[in-house]
Protein backbone atom coordinates (compact mmCIF):
# COMPACT_ATOMS: atom_id res chain seq x y z
CA UNK A 1 0.00 0.00 0.00
CA UNK A 2 1.67 3.08 -1.02
CA UNK A 3 0.97 6.81 0.10
CA UNK A 4 -1.06 8.78 -2.43
CA UNK A 5 0.03 12.54 -2.32
CA UNK A 6 -2.64 13.85 -4.07
CA UNK A 7 -4.49 12.65 -1.47
CA UNK A 8 -2.49 14.36 1.01
CA UNK A 9 -2.75 17.42 -0.69
CA UNK A 10 -5.92 17.49 -1.05
CA UNK A 11 -6.42 16.81 2.52
CA UNK A 12 -8.15 19.81 4.25
CA UNK A 13 -9.44 19.56 7.95
CA UNK A 14 -7.98 17.10 10.22
CA UNK A 15 -10.39 13.94 11.20
CA UNK A 16 -11.49 13.95 15.02
CA UNK A 17 -11.51 11.41 17.02
CA UNK A 18 -12.84 11.40 21.00
CA UNK A 19 -11.28 8.92 23.05
CA UNK A 20 -13.67 8.56 25.79
CA UNK A 21 -14.96 5.88 28.36
CA UNK A 22 -15.02 5.40 32.18
CA UNK A 23 -12.41 6.20 34.31
CA UNK A 24 -9.29 3.88 34.13
CA UNK A 25 -10.17 1.92 30.89
CA UNK A 26 -6.74 2.82 29.52
CA UNK A 27 -7.86 6.31 26.94
CA UNK A 28 -4.55 7.90 28.12
CA UNK A 29 -2.52 4.21 27.22
CA UNK A 30 -4.28 4.39 24.08
CA UNK A 31 -3.09 7.62 23.16
CA UNK A 32 0.23 7.08 24.30
CA UNK A 33 0.22 3.50 21.79
CA UNK A 34 -1.02 5.35 18.80
CA UNK A 35 1.13 8.58 19.24
CA UNK A 36 4.32 6.41 20.17
CA UNK A 37 4.75 8.75 23.08
CA UNK A 38 5.22 6.77 26.29
CA UNK A 39 5.29 10.61 28.36
CA UNK A 40 2.06 11.36 26.51
CA UNK A 41 -0.25 12.71 29.43
CA UNK A 42 -0.25 10.61 33.08
CA UNK A 43 -1.20 7.56 33.55
CA UNK A 44 -2.21 6.13 37.15
CA UNK A 45 -4.20 3.36 38.92
CA UNK A 46 -5.62 6.14 40.64
CA UNK A 47 -9.31 7.14 39.34
CA UNK A 48 -9.69 10.37 37.25
CA UNK A 49 -6.23 11.04 36.40
CA UNK A 50 -7.20 12.53 33.46
CA UNK A 51 -8.81 16.20 34.09
CA UNK A 52 -8.68 18.30 30.78
CA UNK A 53 -8.99 17.52 27.56
CA UNK A 54 -5.53 17.02 25.70
CA UNK A 55 -4.90 16.79 21.89
CA UNK A 56 -2.54 14.59 19.85
CA UNK A 57 -2.00 15.01 15.95
CA UNK A 58 -0.81 12.27 13.42
CA UNK A 59 0.82 13.46 10.61
CA UNK A 60 2.09 12.06 7.43
CA UNK A 61 4.65 14.17 5.45
CA UNK A 62 4.01 16.97 7.45
CA UNK A 63 -0.02 16.87 7.18
CA UNK A 64 -2.18 16.12 10.01
CA UNK A 65 -4.36 13.34 9.09
CA UNK A 66 -5.58 12.58 12.72
CA UNK A 67 -6.36 14.37 15.52
CA UNK A 68 -6.83 12.47 19.10
CA UNK A 69 -8.62 13.92 21.80
CA UNK A 70 -8.00 12.67 25.48
CA UNK A 71 -10.43 13.27 27.66
CA UNK A 72 -11.40 12.94 31.65
CA UNK A 73 -13.28 9.66 32.70
CA UNK A 74 -16.89 9.47 32.82
CA UNK A 75 -17.33 8.92 36.44
CA UNK A 76 -21.47 9.39 37.23
CA UNK A 77 -22.92 8.08 34.04
CA UNK A 78 -25.86 6.76 36.24
CA UNK A 79 -27.04 10.28 37.79
CA UNK A 80 -26.21 12.05 34.74
CA UNK A 81 -28.85 9.83 32.21
CA UNK A 82 -31.18 10.80 34.66
CA UNK A 83 -30.80 14.34 34.86
CA UNK A 84 -30.70 14.36 30.53
CA UNK A 85 -34.30 12.19 30.84
CA UNK A 86 -35.23 15.10 33.30
CA UNK A 87 -34.51 17.72 31.18
CA UNK A 88 -36.02 15.68 28.40
CA UNK A 89 -39.25 15.80 29.94
CA UNK A 90 -39.35 20.14 30.45
CA UNK A 91 -38.26 20.73 27.04
CA UNK A 92 -40.62 18.60 25.19
CA UNK A 93 -39.91 16.43 22.26
CA UNK A 94 -35.86 16.81 21.16
CA UNK A 95 -33.45 14.49 19.36
CA UNK A 96 -30.10 13.35 21.87
CA UNK A 97 -27.71 16.56 20.29
CA UNK A 98 -30.53 18.97 21.51
CA UNK A 99 -30.65 17.68 24.66
CA UNK A 100 -26.53 17.26 25.35
CA UNK A 101 -26.75 21.07 23.95
CA UNK A 102 -29.20 22.16 26.55
CA UNK A 103 -27.17 20.10 29.14
CA UNK A 104 -23.73 21.75 28.35
CA UNK A 105 -25.72 25.30 28.40
CA UNK A 106 -26.99 24.32 32.09
CA UNK A 107 -25.34 24.88 35.69
CA UNK A 108 -25.03 21.18 36.26
CA UNK A 109 -22.08 20.93 33.39
CA UNK A 110 -20.69 23.82 35.32
CA UNK A 111 -20.58 21.95 38.73
CA UNK A 112 -21.12 18.75 39.48
CA UNK A 113 -20.72 17.51 35.98
CA UNK A 114 -18.05 19.56 34.86
CA UNK A 115 -15.71 16.62 34.13
CA UNK A 116 -18.38 14.70 31.77
CA UNK A 117 -19.45 18.34 30.37
CA UNK A 118 -15.79 18.41 28.92
CA UNK A 119 -15.86 14.80 27.28
CA UNK A 120 -19.28 15.65 25.66
CA UNK A 121 -18.10 18.78 24.39
CA UNK A 122 -15.47 17.42 22.98
CA UNK A 123 -17.57 14.51 21.29
CA UNK A 124 -20.13 16.78 19.92
CA UNK A 125 -16.93 18.62 17.99
CA UNK A 126 -15.75 15.22 16.68
CA UNK A 127 -16.32 12.84 13.57
CA UNK A 128 -16.50 9.53 15.46
CA UNK A 129 -14.95 8.30 19.09
CA UNK A 130 -13.16 5.37 20.72
CA UNK A 131 -15.14 4.09 23.28
CA UNK A 132 -12.87 2.26 25.77
CA UNK A 133 -13.13 -0.61 27.60
CA UNK A 134 -11.50 -2.18 30.31
CA UNK A 135 -12.14 -5.72 29.21
CA UNK A 136 -11.20 -6.94 32.91
CA UNK A 137 -14.47 -5.01 34.33
CA UNK A 138 -17.62 -6.60 34.63
CA UNK A 139 -20.62 -5.30 32.66
CA UNK A 140 -23.05 -2.72 34.60
CA UNK A 141 -25.53 -0.55 34.79
CA UNK A 142 -23.32 2.41 34.76
CA UNK A 143 -21.04 1.02 31.54
CA UNK A 144 -25.12 0.97 29.48
CA UNK A 145 -25.50 4.35 30.83
CA UNK A 146 -22.38 6.04 29.73
CA UNK A 147 -23.13 4.47 26.27
CA UNK A 148 -26.29 5.83 25.64
CA UNK A 149 -25.37 9.19 26.85
CA UNK A 150 -22.77 8.77 24.30
CA UNK A 151 -24.67 7.52 21.71
CA UNK A 152 -27.36 10.82 22.52
CA UNK A 153 -24.08 12.84 20.72
CA UNK A 154 -24.79 11.37 17.50
CA UNK A 155 -20.94 10.29 16.69
CA UNK A 156 -20.34 7.17 15.52
CA UNK A 157 -18.72 5.26 18.10
CA UNK A 158 -15.84 2.52 17.88
CA UNK A 159 -15.85 0.35 20.98
CA UNK A 160 -12.63 -0.62 21.58
CA UNK A 161 -11.84 -3.68 24.34
CA UNK A 162 -8.55 -2.76 26.38
CA UNK A 163 -6.52 -5.45 27.72
CA UNK A 164 -7.66 -8.57 26.50
CA UNK A 165 -4.44 -10.50 26.95
CA UNK A 166 -5.41 -10.34 30.67
CA UNK A 167 -6.25 -14.12 32.12
CA UNK A 168 -9.20 -11.83 33.88
CA UNK A 169 -10.41 -10.04 30.40
CA UNK A 170 -14.38 -10.94 30.15
CA UNK A 171 -14.54 -10.22 26.41
CA UNK A 172 -17.29 -12.67 25.77
CA UNK A 173 -19.70 -10.96 28.18
CA UNK A 174 -18.44 -7.17 26.39
CA UNK A 175 -19.33 -8.68 23.09
CA UNK A 176 -22.73 -10.00 23.62
CA UNK A 177 -23.80 -6.43 25.80
CA UNK A 178 -21.98 -4.29 23.05
CA UNK A 179 -24.16 -6.23 20.30
CA UNK A 180 -27.70 -5.59 22.47
CA UNK A 181 -26.78 -2.08 21.99
CA UNK A 182 -26.64 -2.33 18.48
CA UNK A 183 -22.85 -1.91 18.45
CA UNK A 184 -21.20 -4.62 16.93
CA UNK A 185 -18.07 -3.10 14.68
CA UNK A 186 -15.44 -3.81 18.06
CA UNK A 187 -11.87 -3.60 18.31
CA UNK A 188 -9.59 -5.75 20.43
CA UNK A 189 -6.88 -3.73 21.06
CA UNK A 190 -4.24 -4.32 24.52
CA UNK A 191 -2.43 -1.28 24.46
CA UNK A 192 0.14 -2.70 26.97
CA UNK A 193 0.78 -5.18 24.33
CA UNK A 194 -0.28 -4.67 20.80
CA UNK A 195 -0.45 -6.98 18.19
CA UNK A 196 1.28 -6.74 15.27
CA UNK A 197 -1.54 -5.71 13.31
CA UNK A 198 -3.16 -4.07 16.19
CA UNK A 199 -3.26 0.03 14.63
CA UNK A 200 -4.25 -1.43 10.89
CA UNK A 201 -7.41 -3.15 12.42
CA UNK A 202 -8.29 -0.52 14.54
CA UNK A 203 -7.79 2.51 11.76
CA UNK A 204 -9.66 0.03 9.20
CA UNK A 205 -12.49 -0.29 11.44
CA UNK A 206 -12.74 2.95 12.10
CA UNK A 207 -12.55 3.57 8.16
CA UNK A 208 -15.67 1.41 7.73
CA UNK A 209 -17.90 3.64 9.96
CA UNK A 210 -16.39 6.78 8.41
CA UNK A 211 -16.33 6.08 4.95
CA UNK A 212 -16.14 9.37 3.55
CA UNK A 213 -12.68 9.42 5.22
CA UNK A 214 -11.68 6.20 4.50
CA UNK A 215 -9.02 7.89 2.21
CA UNK A 216 -6.98 9.60 4.72
CA UNK A 217 -7.14 6.43 7.42
CA UNK A 218 -6.17 4.22 4.78
CA UNK A 219 -2.78 6.78 4.09
CA UNK A 220 -2.81 6.72 7.83
CA UNK A 221 -2.11 2.77 7.42
CA UNK A 222 -0.04 3.00 4.70
CA UNK A 223 2.32 5.13 6.06
CA UNK A 224 2.85 3.47 10.03
CA UNK A 225 3.74 0.44 8.12
CA UNK A 226 6.01 2.13 6.52
CA UNK A 227 7.32 3.73 9.31
CA UNK A 228 7.66 0.74 11.00
CA UNK A 229 9.77 -0.95 7.42
CA UNK A 230 11.92 2.03 7.97
CA UNK A 231 12.09 1.91 11.44
CA UNK A 232 13.37 -1.78 11.60
CA UNK A 233 15.75 -1.27 9.21
CA UNK A 234 17.20 1.98 10.80
CA UNK A 235 17.73 -0.41 13.84
CA UNK A 236 19.44 -3.32 12.26
CA UNK A 237 21.78 -0.85 10.00
CA UNK A 238 22.64 0.61 13.86
CA UNK A 239 23.40 -3.17 15.08
CA UNK A 240 25.66 -3.62 11.89
CA UNK A 241 27.42 -0.58 12.49
CA UNK A 242 28.08 -1.11 16.30
CA UNK A 243 29.11 -4.76 15.19
CA UNK A 244 31.21 -3.75 12.64
CA UNK A 245 33.33 -0.98 14.52
CA UNK A 246 34.14 -3.19 17.72
CA UNK A 247 35.29 -5.81 15.74
CA UNK A 248 37.91 -3.27 13.51
CA UNK A 249 38.88 -2.26 17.10
CA UNK A 250 42.29 -2.80 17.67
CA UNK A 251 45.08 -1.53 20.73
CA UNK A 252 48.67 -1.76 20.49
CA UNK A 253 50.80 -2.88 23.20
CA UNK A 254 54.76 -2.53 23.12
CA UNK A 255 54.99 -5.09 25.37
CA UNK A 256 52.62 -8.52 27.04
CA UNK A 257 54.16 -7.78 30.46
CA UNK A 258 50.73 -8.83 33.12
CA UNK A 259 50.72 -5.01 34.04
CA UNK A 260 50.84 -3.34 30.33
CA UNK A 261 48.37 -5.72 28.74
CA UNK A 262 46.00 -5.36 31.69
CA UNK A 263 46.05 -1.47 31.02
CA UNK A 264 45.80 -1.87 27.55
CA UNK A 265 42.58 -4.00 27.49
CA UNK A 266 41.35 -1.78 30.38
CA UNK A 267 40.91 1.17 27.77
CA UNK A 268 40.03 -1.37 24.96
CA UNK A 269 36.87 -2.67 26.65
CA UNK A 270 36.11 0.60 27.70
CA UNK A 271 35.71 1.82 24.39
CA UNK A 272 33.68 -1.03 23.28
CA UNK A 273 31.10 -0.82 26.55
CA UNK A 274 31.28 3.14 25.14
CA UNK A 275 30.47 2.05 21.93
CA UNK A 276 27.64 -0.30 23.14
CA UNK A 277 26.45 2.72 25.26
CA UNK A 278 25.69 4.83 21.90
CA UNK A 279 24.06 1.97 19.85
CA UNK A 280 21.81 1.25 23.31
CA UNK A 281 20.94 4.94 23.56
CA UNK A 282 20.05 5.26 19.70
CA UNK A 283 17.59 2.43 19.82
CA UNK A 284 16.02 3.41 22.59
CA UNK A 285 15.75 6.67 20.99
CA UNK A 286 14.72 5.40 17.50
CA UNK A 287 11.55 3.61 19.39
CA UNK A 288 10.95 6.50 21.47
CA UNK A 289 11.91 4.27 24.50
CA UNK A 290 13.49 5.61 27.61
CA UNK A 291 16.92 4.56 29.52
CA UNK A 292 13.84 4.26 32.74
CA UNK A 293 11.96 1.61 30.56
CA UNK A 294 14.28 -1.22 30.71
CA UNK A 295 14.58 -3.65 34.45
CA UNK A 296 17.98 -2.94 35.25
CA UNK A 297 18.34 -6.56 36.32
CA UNK A 298 17.69 -8.28 33.29
CA UNK A 299 19.24 -5.52 30.85
CA UNK A 300 22.29 -4.51 31.48
CA UNK A 301 21.02 -0.81 30.87
CA UNK A 302 20.65 0.84 34.04
CA UNK A 303 20.74 5.14 34.35
CA UNK A 304 22.82 5.30 31.38
CA UNK A 305 25.11 2.59 31.75
CA UNK A 306 25.30 -0.96 31.37
CA UNK A 307 25.04 -2.75 34.88
CA UNK A 308 25.64 -6.16 33.12
CA UNK A 309 29.61 -6.06 32.25
CA UNK A 310 30.51 -7.12 28.64
CA UNK A 311 33.30 -8.60 29.69
CA UNK A 312 32.20 -10.21 32.50
CA UNK A 313 32.53 -14.48 32.38
CA UNK A 314 29.36 -14.96 34.15
CA UNK A 315 27.67 -12.63 31.49
CA UNK A 316 28.92 -14.89 29.28
CA UNK A 317 28.26 -17.98 30.84
CA UNK A 318 24.58 -17.20 31.09
CA UNK A 319 24.52 -16.15 27.33
CA UNK A 320 25.67 -19.48 27.07
CA UNK A 321 29.20 -17.94 25.35
CA UNK A 322 32.80 -18.03 26.33
CA UNK A 323 35.88 -16.75 24.97
CA UNK A 324 37.63 -18.61 22.09
CA UNK A 325 40.99 -19.61 21.81
CA UNK A 326 42.56 -16.43 22.84
CA UNK A 327 41.18 -16.85 26.60
CA UNK A 328 45.12 -17.38 27.73
CA UNK A 329 45.43 -13.71 26.92
CA UNK A 330 41.77 -12.83 28.01
CA UNK A 331 42.37 -14.41 31.37
CA UNK A 332 45.41 -12.38 32.16
CA UNK A 333 44.68 -9.13 30.69
CA UNK A 334 40.75 -9.14 30.64
CA UNK A 335 38.02 -11.24 29.95
CA UNK A 336 37.14 -11.04 25.41
CA UNK A 337 40.81 -10.04 24.56
CA UNK A 338 43.00 -11.64 22.15
CA UNK A 339 46.44 -10.74 21.98
CA UNK A 340 48.02 -11.03 18.21
CA UNK A 341 51.99 -11.06 17.90
CA UNK A 342 52.84 -10.45 14.71
CA UNK A 343 49.84 -11.76 13.49
CA UNK A 344 49.41 -14.75 15.36
CA UNK A 345 46.89 -14.89 18.47
CA UNK A 346 48.34 -16.04 21.25
CA UNK A 347 44.50 -18.47 21.15
CA UNK A 348 46.45 -19.95 17.71
CA UNK A 349 49.07 -20.29 19.58
CA UNK A 350 48.10 -21.73 22.45
CA UNK A 351 46.44 -24.57 20.20
CA UNK A 352 49.43 -25.56 18.35
CA UNK A 353 51.60 -25.81 21.71
CA UNK A 354 53.53 -22.72 21.84
CA UNK A 355 50.97 -21.43 25.11
CA UNK A 356 49.57 -24.60 27.32
CA UNK A 357 47.31 -23.17 29.33
CA UNK A 358 45.43 -19.69 30.15
CA UNK A 359 46.10 -17.09 32.67
CA UNK A 360 48.49 -14.70 34.20
CA UNK A 361 50.94 -17.78 34.94
CA UNK A 362 51.11 -18.60 31.41
CA UNK A 363 52.38 -15.38 30.01
CA UNK A 364 54.76 -15.06 32.73
CA UNK A 365 56.02 -18.44 32.02
CA UNK A 366 56.07 -17.78 28.12
CA UNK A 367 56.69 -14.48 27.79
CA UNK A 368 60.00 -13.94 27.46
CA UNK A 369 60.21 -17.17 25.05
CA UNK A 370 57.11 -15.67 22.42
CA UNK A 371 59.21 -12.42 22.57
CA UNK A 372 62.25 -14.47 21.68
CA UNK A 373 60.66 -16.29 18.92
CA UNK A 374 58.00 -14.14 17.64
CA UNK A 375 58.90 -10.23 16.44
CA UNK A 376 56.27 -7.94 15.08
CA UNK A 377 53.61 -5.36 16.11
CA UNK A 378 51.23 -6.99 19.25
CA UNK A 379 47.57 -5.81 19.04
CA UNK A 380 44.93 -6.16 21.13
CA UNK A 381 41.82 -6.90 19.94
CA UNK A 382 38.06 -8.19 20.94
CA UNK A 383 37.47 -11.52 21.20
CA UNK A 384 35.47 -13.39 18.49
CA UNK A 385 32.33 -14.36 21.22
CA UNK A 386 32.45 -10.94 22.18
CA UNK A 387 30.97 -10.03 19.19
CA UNK A 388 28.33 -13.16 19.10
CA UNK A 389 27.26 -11.89 22.49
CA UNK A 390 26.71 -8.13 21.37
CA UNK A 391 24.88 -9.09 18.03
CA UNK A 392 23.27 -11.14 20.73
CA UNK A 393 21.96 -8.40 23.15
CA UNK A 394 21.43 -5.90 20.61
CA UNK A 395 18.89 -7.77 18.86
CA UNK A 396 17.36 -9.59 22.08
CA UNK A 397 16.91 -5.67 22.70
CA UNK A 398 15.35 -4.88 19.52
CA UNK A 399 13.34 -7.91 19.61
CA UNK A 400 12.19 -6.43 22.96
CA UNK A 401 10.92 -2.99 21.71
CA UNK A 402 8.96 -3.92 18.76
CA UNK A 403 6.95 -5.59 20.82
CA UNK A 404 6.79 -3.14 23.91
CA UNK A 405 3.36 -0.88 23.55
CA UNK A 406 4.69 2.57 24.70
CA UNK A 407 1.38 2.69 27.30
CA UNK A 408 3.59 -0.11 29.11
CA UNK A 409 3.93 0.27 32.89
CA UNK A 410 6.29 -2.76 33.63
CA UNK A 411 10.08 -2.62 32.66
CA UNK A 412 11.72 -4.13 29.04
CA UNK A 413 12.63 -7.31 30.39
CA UNK A 414 14.68 -9.84 28.42
CA UNK A 415 16.44 -13.68 29.51
CA UNK A 416 19.80 -13.24 30.01
CA UNK A 417 20.79 -16.35 28.30
CA UNK A 418 19.90 -14.49 24.51
CA UNK A 419 19.29 -16.35 21.24
CA UNK A 420 22.08 -16.62 19.61
CA UNK A 421 22.73 -14.80 15.87
CA UNK A 422 26.00 -16.06 14.66
CA UNK A 423 27.01 -19.28 15.31
CA UNK A 424 29.58 -21.60 13.66
CA UNK A 425 33.22 -21.57 13.64
CA UNK A 426 33.61 -18.35 11.73
CA UNK A 427 32.38 -14.51 12.15
CA UNK A 428 30.76 -13.48 8.73
CA UNK A 429 32.13 -12.06 6.03
CA UNK A 430 31.70 -8.43 6.66
CA UNK A 431 32.91 -8.70 10.67
CA UNK A 432 36.30 -10.51 9.23
CA UNK A 433 36.71 -7.74 6.65
CA UNK A 434 36.55 -5.91 9.79
CA UNK A 435 39.10 -7.30 11.50
CA UNK A 436 41.57 -6.72 8.39
CA UNK A 437 40.59 -2.82 8.50
CA UNK A 438 41.35 -1.44 11.55
CA UNK A 439 41.24 2.29 9.31
CA UNK A 440 37.65 1.50 9.52
CA UNK A 441 37.03 2.93 12.67
CA UNK A 442 40.04 5.11 13.25
CA UNK A 443 39.94 7.03 10.20
CA UNK A 444 38.11 10.16 9.22
CA UNK A 445 34.77 8.64 6.63
CA UNK A 446 35.58 11.02 3.85
CA UNK A 447 38.48 8.40 2.93
CA UNK A 448 38.29 5.98 0.16
CA UNK A 449 37.96 2.69 2.47
CA UNK A 450 34.18 4.56 3.60
CA UNK A 451 32.76 2.78 0.57
CA UNK A 452 34.23 -0.96 1.76
CA UNK A 453 33.08 -0.11 5.08
CA UNK A 454 29.90 0.53 4.17
CA UNK A 455 29.56 -1.61 1.87
CA UNK A 456 30.07 -4.20 4.78
CA UNK A 457 27.61 -2.53 6.96
CA UNK A 458 24.80 -3.61 4.19
CA UNK A 459 25.82 -6.79 4.17
CA UNK A 460 25.93 -7.60 7.97
CA UNK A 461 22.41 -5.64 7.70
CA UNK A 462 20.81 -7.83 5.58
CA UNK A 463 22.42 -11.13 7.82
CA UNK A 464 20.94 -9.68 10.44
CA UNK A 465 17.30 -9.48 8.76
CA UNK A 466 17.53 -13.01 8.35
CA UNK A 467 17.61 -13.56 11.86
CA UNK A 468 14.74 -10.66 12.66
CA UNK A 469 12.15 -10.24 10.60
CA UNK A 470 10.54 -7.21 10.30
CA UNK A 471 7.05 -6.51 12.17
CA UNK A 472 5.08 -5.67 9.66
CA UNK A 473 5.35 -7.02 5.89
CA UNK A 474 5.79 -3.84 3.91
CA UNK A 475 3.48 -3.95 0.80
CA UNK A 476 3.62 -1.41 -2.23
Amino acid sequence: MSIDEQLLNAVGEPLRVTVAGHTNTGKTSLLRTLTRDARFGEVSGRPSTTRHVEAARLLVNGKVLLELFDTPGIEEPIDLLALLTEQAGKAGNEDGRERIRRFLASEPAQSRYEQEAKVLRQLMKSDAAFYVLDARDPVLAKHRDELEILRLCGVPLLPLLNFVADPEAREDEWRDALAGLGLHAIVRFDTVTPTQDGERLLYSKLASLLDAHSDILNALIASHADDAVQRHQSALTLIAELLIDVAALQHRVSSIDASVLGKASGALNDRVRKREQACVERLLSLYRFYPDDIESAALPLVEGRWQQDLFDPYTLQAMGLKVGSGAAAGAAAGVGVDLMVGGITLGVAAATGALLGGGLQTLRHYGSSLKALISGEKILRVDDNILRALAARQCQLLKALETRGHAAQHKIITAEAAEPVFEGQRLPSPLRQARSNPEWITARPNFDFEDRRQNAVDELSELLAEKIQSPIKHTN
